[in-house]
């Protein structure tokens, strides 16, 4: 999986960021450093917030991005760049990344998308959820039923001493913190 960088000069490695600016470094890297490949993964979730759900973007490794270059001709001018803090090593090893891990990894994040996935939450018949928007919000239920379109759901609410069903968007609904996520691609 790694490699030692006294054995091979040029090859990927892992660049350390300034926190929440991967992107950014790794943009910098491709245009003032001239690096010719940089590798950013991006993960993009919808997460309840105090006005609602929001949509954030995050990095995959927060903190890292990778980068192809020639470790004796370029390390100075990647530690140099804007928003990287150094270039990921142990005590005097710099070590590398096979092709292959960074091959597959890339495979996941297509460029088209801006190397950006999607994780959506997935909702099933008896998950617990708890409700973010309306006059229900903060209340903690069980999903009895899934529309057919999966657009709305309908949960399990103690009315006046019955259980009854009420159906809410699936956008007004958040899992229980454990829950899955899952990527889509």
């Amino acid at each position: 999986m790694l490699q030692s960088s006294q054995e091979a000069e040029s090859g990927w490695f892992c660049v350390r960021t300034k926190p929440k600016t991967e992107h950014v470094a790794a943009r910098n890297l491709l245009t003032y450093a001239k690096l010719e490949e940089v590798f950013c993964p991006r993960i993009r979730y919808e997460k309840a917030t105090r006005r609602g759900k929001a949509w954030f973007v995050e990095a995959l490794f927060p903190g890292y991005i990778f980068a192809k270059f020639n470790l004796i001709e370029d390390l100075r001018t990647v530690n140099a760049t804007t928003n990287v803090t150094g270039v990921l090593r142990f005590a005097d090893r710099y070590p590398t990344i096979e092709d292959a891990l960074i091959t597959a990894l890339q495979g996941e994040f297509p460029e088209e998308d801006g190397s950006v996935r999607v994780l959506e939450t997935s909702i099933n018949e008896g998950d617990e959820v708890v409700i973010d928007e309306g006059v229900l919000k903060g209340m903690t239920t069980i999903v009895s039923r899934i529309s057919l379109n999966g657009d709305r759901v309908a949960v399990l609410m103690d009315w006046l001493g019955q259980e009854r069903e009420v159906e809410v968007s699936v956008k007004s609904i958040s899992p229980v913190d454990g829950a899955t996520r899952v990527l889509k691609k």
